[in-house]
């Protein structure tokens, strides 16, 4: 399922003019997880909770493998993280969409703990050095 550490490092990576489209459009779907995420985790708590948890997760994880670079992970996560600021900032009118309690700060901490995890995994390193054996990680 997740595949070994060797597994990964021989991935073949897509090409470059791919990764950067792939790069935009997860930084894309990072802000729209996180905007599903804070409305899904305060309506169905805690079974809705899980469910953001689950789907942001697996966009840092996906983004990983799809790229095969840690900036699979990191641009989701980037996206995710700008985007949960601007949902926590007050509105004029003094609502908050992603108001203080259990459940959005459980939320915060373990998407973050979860895109940190899934960035920092063993992958082929962005630039290609010491990437695989023989350092055969160009892209």
């Amino acid at each position: 399922m997740f595949g070994s550490r060797s597994a990964r490092l021989a991935e073949t990576p897509p090409p470059r003019g791919a990764r950067i489209a792939a790069y935009v459009l997860l930084l894309v779907l990072g802000m729209a997880t996180a905007l599903a995420g804070s409305f899904a985790q305060s309506l169905w708590f805690p079974g809705g909770l899980l469910l953001a948890l689950a789907a942001t997760v697996g966009l840092f994880y996906g983004g990983l493998r799809l790229t095969t670079t840690k900036l699979g992970a990191g641009a989701p996560l980037i996206g995710w993280f700008l985007a949960l600021m601007v949902l926590m900032s007050p509105r004029p009118e003094g609502d908050f969409i992603l108001a203080s309690g259990i459940g959005p700060y459980v939320y915060l901490f373990a998407g973050a703990v979860g895109g940190v995890i899934c960035a920092t995994l063993p992958t082929r390193t962005m630039f290609g050095f010491g990437a695989g054996p023989g350092g055969a990680g160009r892209g």
